[in-house]
């Protein structure tokens, strides 16, 4: 049986909890002061994504409670993403070393694939691969990855939440239209804790995410993504499809800047979606062109790939062209001074 009146009640306690969380950064100031690599201008209080952690979080005991939810997939997404969580906080309260950083990453990745049974094979354009003990060692980059593009992806208002909102609700219907109803929960669920969350951090915010909240949906998105594989190699490439915006913009200017020589691991504005917010003058834009992505866009595609039989990989190039020429066109990557000139000599 699901417990279908847990959703409601996620969404709430997310908003109650984000609400007390903004008090409290008020009082204690922990305020998010603009710099020259803010893609901000008000001081803004941070740290509302642990509303998100805290109203997903709490919700797994139940679903365990009653069989809802496998416990070996509860087990994997709770323990993985309260450590990123953990040292998430840790480092919106201070500082902690990159390496250090690194390592709870990657033990947060180890311990998800140990529960989930690590990659399955997979399909890839019409051959079956099975990578054994390597396909583990990709799936935990794949997991680092994941979390920590989310958080390089958090740098205007709404973005990751929509994002978040968006995939998670489009692999629900792609679930429930292929006859996973099994799979669908814990989607949802996330979905209305981000909702919750975004009455407050949705242009103009008033109250950031801050890093325990975006490595977490990084964390629990690339869990969920490999928990559907075993379910269908199909349902994986959904998921690459579905989360395109943010790993095609993420992975495009990181590889420029490492090949540039750049300090990958220091702040930066150099995302096509911040170079977009500037051209714009204002967030909401880009926030929304997002969603339009992820609903007219992506979507259709990921359907083809679940529900008519498009080979995955060949779906995910599909998917990903279109976005690779917005990140080109937008400067991912570039350094802004020279993105500027650029744009001033059109």
């Amino acid at each position: 049986m699901i417990y279908w009146w847990l959703i409601p009640v996620v969404a709430v306690l997310s908003f109650a909890l984000t609400a007390a969380l903004r008090r409290y950064a008020l009082v204690r100031s922990i305020i998010d002061i603009p710099n020259a690599r803010s893609s901000h201008s008000v001081p803004t209080p941070r740290g509302g994504g642990v509303a998100i952690v805290a109203a997903f979080t709490l919700a797994l005991p139940f679903l365990g409670w009653t069989h809802a939810v496998s416990s070996d997939v509860l087990i994997a997404a709770g323990g993985s993403g309260a450590l990123i969580a953990i040292i998430g906080f840790m480092d919106d309260h201070g500082h902690i070393a990159a390496r250090w950083r690194l390592l709870g990453h990657f033990a947060a990745a180890a311990w998800a694939l140990f529960w989930l049974g690590g990659l399955p094979a997979i399909t890839l354009f019409g051959m079956s691969v099975d990578l054994g003990w390597a396909g583990g060692v990709l799936a935990a980059f794949y997991l680092v990855w994941m979390l920590n593009l989310y958080n390089f992806m958090d740098g205007i208002d709404g973005i990751a939440s929509v994002e978040a909102i968006c995939v998670c609700l489009g692999i629900c219907l792609l679930y429930w239209l292929n006859g996973l109803e099994d799979l669908v929960l814990l989607p949802l669920l996330l979905a209305m804790a981000v909702a919750g969350f975004l009455f407050w951090n949705f242009p103009p915010a008033r109250i950031f995410m801050g890093d325990a909240g975006s490595g977490f949906l990084g964390m629990i998105l690339g869990v969920l993504s490999i928990q559907a594989a075993w379910a269908s190699s199909q349902l994986l490439w959904a998921w690459l499809i579905l989360l395109g915006v943010f790993i095609v913009d993420a992975t495009f200017t990181l590889i420029r800047r490492l090949v540039r020589g750049d300090k990958v691991y220091e702040a930066h504005r150099s995302h096509a979606y911040q170079f977009a917010s500037r051209r714009c003058g204002k967030h909401l834009p880009v926030t929304l062109a997002v969603a339009a992505l992820n609903l007219f866009w992506l979507l259709p595609i990921a359907m083809c790939v679940v529900l008519l039989g498009l080979d995955g990989a060949l779906g995910v190039v599909i998917a990903y062209i279109p976005l690779i020429a917005l990140a080109l066109k937008f400067h991912a990557g570039e350094l802004e001074s020279s993105a500027s000139a650029t744009t001033s000599n059109r």
